[in-house]
C-alpha cells in the first residue's frame, strides 16, 4: 500500500505529468533538456526527477558528466495506465 501512495503522489503534479509526456515521446534526456522543454528552472525540475526516480516511476544513467531519465520498464499497473494516458 506504501509503494500505490508514493506512486500516486508522484503522478499527482501537472509537471510530472509534463516530464512523463516529455519522456514518453523522447525516450530519454537530461535535466537540462526536460527543463528546457517544460519551461521550468533546473533546480526545480531535477526535484520533480527525484520525486519520480524515488517512486521507480523513471529510472537514471549517469554518462561522463550528464545524467539520462527514462520511463522505467517495470511498471506497476497503475503507472503504465496513467502514462498511456499523457
Amino acid at each position: 500500500m506504501k509503494t500505490l501512495e508514493l506512486i500516486l503522489k508522484a503522478l499527482a503534479n501537472k509537471r510530472r505529468l509534463a516530464i512523463l509526456q516529455f519522456l514518453k515521446n523522447r525516450k530519454e534526456a537530461t535535466v537540462g533538456e526536460i527543463s528546457e522543454t517544460i519551461r521550468l528552472s533546473f533546480r526545480s525540475t531535477s526535484r520533480h526527477l527525484a520525486v519520480l526516480s524515488n517512486a521507480d516511476i523513471l529510472e537514471k544513467e549517469q554518462r561522463s558528466t550528464e545524467v539520462y531519465y527514462r520511463i522505467g520498464l517495470r511498471q506497476d499497473p497503475t503507472t503504465t495506465h496513467v502514462i498511456s494516458r499523457v
